[in-house]
């Protein structure tokens, strides 16, 4: 395989509040795809920054009594440490406060300025008498001119959804100082996106951006492209423009820049050719790959303006740019009043951070959809696949290796299970290549089953009993060792620190993807196996849920999501309606209702229906065909590979859509609101609940 050259870079967070898991989704998404590609031996580079210029970091440090470099500094140490502690692999964490940034802010706009692209004139815009500033637009507030909905920002309506001017506002005041802003003159510098339009119409195609992303871009298109204003006036906590005293490059031209100066940083700290990856001409030659992970609400910036700078300043473009959706809990927005406003910290006091990595794995694909964690699900999906599924494996095997054959292992050479799960390598390397994780997890825990099943007929705990049998129970958990092994592999991007204890549990070293070419031999001896991992008890989640719920205070939002810190969240607290209990009935009338453990084989939309997901379910003995009214509240993809719970003697009801053999069952008033009941791990499909 021939070894690639890959900078990859993650949207650059806010240094005005704590990282929370909003933000993970993104970083750990980067994170997986930059270890499977080194697990893969191409030489990649994981590049980011604190975002730390503009108003809000001027008036949070002046607030807090200290300068906006002791803030961003501060703020910096706190973010690395998070990111550490869900562990986030960057090779170059840095700040866009920093000479190499601010250097290639000057270049960039100096060749865009000769070139033609820049245009200077004056335009009016508000001016607080109190603060003695010019005010962002998220900084005024003021009555909709369309709904007339009181305390609504400068450049948007949150009732209507209209958008604006802020001079368009009625009665405007300033958020800053609650002054009536005035209305003041000043000279403004501009890139005339529009002389782009032709490349960009070229350059936003796949592979370079997602569909839905290409759908997007080619709306702004062809409604036309505004001139971009790229500066602000003093006081501005920034970097001044060359040869315009008191105008500074407003934070979103020097940002994205920021991946430049990191790299620049790192190249100059490890001896990198930086112009192989960034020169036009020099990355074409040396065949060098970049990529950008960031959240869809920033697509304009970084898949329009960020390319027409580049290609503009003779710097190579993005390889492509990869958007990803926004993260709901519990089927809602974060709330701080219900305690789902969860910060990176909070959760690391309470949770292992590889639990959040898998479960956002097992959600994320490489489109830009939405993503919710359901916090009752995340316990059942980590406790039934990590525990229940993998972790079982070598639990159930370990022991006696280590009791009977001094931990040595067998030879499993020919071996067909451990040969299937050696032929998963490819399409799962695929997967990850796609950033389709949750496929990738599916078809892991799918081999796992098989394993298990394996595990089941051969019943190595029953063999350790019977006279005559060690050659076979040595071969028998030398082959579940090895598929373990194997697994382990597959799981590493996802999950780097368990996958660390597997190899030295292993006596192997670090472990590459080329690996699972090979077995572990016969004779190889391991070492003495210690618990991996261990469930999740509900109770660490209320625990979190009541610590974030009395310690967010103050968490100003600090991610490419969420431009604005300054703005606060208005959250209705959800109530939870109890139905009464029903009439009473005797054991005779429960007895006849079969309730069945059942594994949800195949999930899809029903063509035609609003409501409804079909489900393929087996039940031990047979396959049922059913249709259940959960569309709103699940993803048919996140449905398949799971255990639930069926009524299975319900008499068959003949839809439009086809039979339904049974019903699943579910918690919750419907709608968005359903829950469907997961048995503990070791249930197996057609056990009776009883």
């Amino acid at each position: 395989m021939q070894q690639r050259k890959i900078l990859v870079t993650s949207a650059l967070p806010y240094a005005n509040g704590p990282i929370h898991i909003g933000h993970l989704v993104e970083y750990i998404q980067t994170d997986i795809w930059v270890r499977f590609q080194k697990m893969q031996g191409h030489q990649c580079y994981y590049c980011c920054a604190d975002d730390t210029h503009g108003t809000p970091i001027m008036l949070r440090a002046e607030k807090e009594g200290m300068t906006p470099e002791q803030l961003i500094d501060r703020v910096w140490h706190e973010h690395k440490a998070d990111f550490d502690g869900f562990l986030v692999d960057f090779d170059n964490y840095y700040s866009t406060n920093s000479p190499e940034t601010r250097h290639y802010a000057e270049d960039i706009y100096r060749k865009l300025r000769d070139g033609g692209l820049i245009e200077a004139r004056s335009i009016e815009q508000y001016y607080d008498p109190q603060k003695e500033m010019f005010l962002p637009d998220r900084f005024i507030k003021g009555e909709c001119p369309k709904c007339h909905a009181k305390d609504q920002y400068g450049d948007s309506c949150e009732a209507c959804g209209t958008t604006y001017q802020p001079t368009d506002l009625i009665e405007p005041f300033s958020a800053v100082s609650g002054a009536a802003p005035e209305r003041r003159e000043s000279v403004h510098y501009f890139f005339q996106l529009d002389k782009c339009a032709d490349f960009l119409s070229g350059w936003i195609q796949p592979p370079r951006v997602q569909a839905e992303s290409g759908n997007k871009l080619r709306e702004w298109l062809e409604s036309g492209l505004t001139d971009w204003d790229i500066s602000r006036d003093a006081p501005y906590f920034g970097f001044e423009i060359p040869d315009a005293p008191g105008k500074y490059f407003y934070v979103w031209l020097d940002a994205p820049i920021g991946y430049m100066g990191s790299f620049r940083n790192l190249c100059d700290r490890e001896g990198i050719d930086f112009d192989s990856f960034w020169d036009k001409e020099k990355a074409a030659e040396a065949g060098t790959e970049l990529y950008h992970f960031i959240g869809k609400d920033i697509l304009y910036f970084h898949a329009l303006f960020w390319p027409a700078e580049l290609k503009s300043a003779g710097y190579r473009t993005p390889s492509a740019v990869f958007a990803h959706g926004f993260l709901t809990v519990n089927g809602q927005k974060m709330s701080k009043s219900r305690g789902t406003f969860i910060t990176a910290s909070s959760y690391l006091k309470h949770l292992k951070p590889e639990y959040l990595r898998y479960y956002f794995a097992a959600k994320l694909g490489g489109g830009i959809e939405d993503i919710d964690l359901s916090l009752e699900d995340f316990v059942a999906r980590v406790n039934a696949d990590l525990i229940g599924k993998y972790v079982n494996i070598a639990s159930r095997s370990a022991g006696f290796i280590a009791k009977r054959f001094d931990k040595q292992l067998a030879e499993v050479g020919g071996e067909a299970i451990v040969e299937q799960v050696q032929q998963g390598a490819a399409e799962i390397a695929e997967l990850y290549e796609a950033r389709e994780y949750g496929k990738a997890l599916r078809k892991i825990m799918a081999l796992a089953d098989e394993v298990n099943l394996y595990t089941d007929g051969k019943k190595p705990w029953e063999m350790a009993k019977q006279e005559g049998k060690d050659a076979e129970l040595q071969q028998v958990c030398s082959v579940l060792i090895n598929c373990f092994r194997l697994l382990t592999i597959y799981l590493q991007p996802i999950m780097p620190e368990l996958a660390q204890g597997v190899a030295k549990f292993l006596n192997v070293e670090p472990f590459k993807w080329s690996d699972a070419e090979t077995l572990l031999p016969a004779g190889h001896q391991i070492n003495k196996y210690k618990h991996l991992t261990t469930r999740i008890d509900p109770k660490q989640i209320e625990a979190l849920l009541a610590d974030n719920a009395v310690n967010m205070e103050a968490a100003g939002d600090s991610h490419s999501q969420a431009r604005h810190p300054e703005k606060q969240q208005h959250e209705a607290e959800a109530n939870t309606v109890i139905e009464p209990i029903m009439e009473t009935i005797g054991i005779e009338d429960f007895t006849k209702i079969d309730l069945r453990v059942a594994r949800i084989v195949k999930a899809g939309p029903v063509e035609g229906a609003d409501k409804l997901v079909q489900l393929t379910l087996d039940i031990g003995s047979e396959t049922r065909n059913v249709f259940a009214g959960i569309k709103a509240a699940y993803k048919p993809e996140d449905l398949e590979g799971r255990l639930t719970v069926m009524v299975a003697n319900l008499a068959p009801r003949k839809m439009r859509f086809g039979v339904s053999e049974g019903m699943v069952l579910a918690a919750g008033p419907g709608g968005g609101e359903l829950y469907i009941l997961n048995p503990d791990s070791g249930a197996q499909p057609g056990m009776r609940v009883k």
